[in-house]
């Protein structure tokens, strides 16, 4: 963002968050947002005089099969620009360039980013308005999606400006252990930590670490669906406490499952 502030020809560098499902982009893209939203708000607090408050960050869903028209009015969307069905496209995308630096968007996360094809004309115009957007609009933009670097998005002449304008991020499984470290126990602790159960004892969940890796193969999307389906069920029985029996009882995603599947004529192991 620092780097492109002062960049005023061409696009600005972005970013291209990619990986398998469910290891964890789109959480690691919003919470990328709320950091960067948080940190602008103590950077420049509100006015008490000021009619319209600024908006760092925004996020945009790439509809499926989206035509330029519709990922424009994605855009305008968000900040509620309004739309007409008689308005062209670049109607739209004038408003939502000139919206967006007027309220002083810096920040801009594109999530689904692999459902753009630019071996079509539908998709092909869809990748120009955003390398259109990204010239006009003063923010970096940050770009999520399934294995991006094996879809169209990243071949022709389209897919090199891409290339050549954007950094990559890969997502993956979080390993149980690295080193000395065990980066899934820790990121089952942090998970822990934003729990608010009455009976759960701390520390609990850490203790399972080993269990929880070979249900969830890793993958942060499974384990986070896993302990918030957990926690719901044992406050709607009112025990507020996760214990393995009530995890077991959770039937997660069907990639999960799938992983998780026992040997044929072998029970799965016990987990205390």
């Amino acid at each position: 963002m620092i780097l492109g502030q002062h960049q005023q020809t061409t696009a600005q560098p972005s970013l291209i968050v990619t990986g398998p499902a469910a290891a964890g982009k789109t959480t690691a893209l919003l919470h990328t947002g709320r950091t960067c939203h948080l940190a602008h708000t103590r950077q420049h607090p509100p006015s008490d005089r000021s009619t319209h408050a600024p908006v760092p960050v925004a996020y945009v869903l790439v509809p499926p099969a989206a035509s330029a028209k519709a990922l424009a009015t994605e855009f305008a969307r968000y900040l509620g620009i309004p739309v007409t069905g008689r308005m062209a496209q670049a109607q739209i995308t004038d408003a939502v360039c000139h919206t967006y630096n007027q309220a002083g968007v810096r920040l801009i996360l594109i999530d689904e980013v692999h459902r753009l094809n630019p071996r079509t004309t539908a998709g092909a115009e869809t990748a120009d308005l955003l390398k259109d957007l990204t010239e006009r609009i003063r923010a970096t933009f940050v770009y999520a999606g399934i294995d991006v670097t094996r879809t169209a998005l990243f071949s022709g002449v389209r897919g090199a400006q891409l290339a050549g304008q954007a950094s990559l991020v890969e997502c993956g499984a979080f390993p149980a252990r690295l080193g000395q470290h065990e980066p899934f126990r820790e990121l089952i602790t942090g998970v822990e930590a934003a729990l608010d159960l009455r009976a759960h004892r701390t520390s609990t969940l850490p203790r399972h670490a080993a269990y929880l890796h070979q249900r969830t193969a890793g993958r942060i999307g499974s384990l986070t669906r896993l302990i918030r389906q957990a926690a719901i069920t044992t406050i709607s029985d009112g025990t507020e406490r996760i214990t393995n029996t009530s995890l077991e009882a959770i039937r997660l995603d069907h990639l999960a499952e799938t992983h998780r599947r026992p040997t044929p004529n072998r029970p799965p192991t016990p987990h205390r």
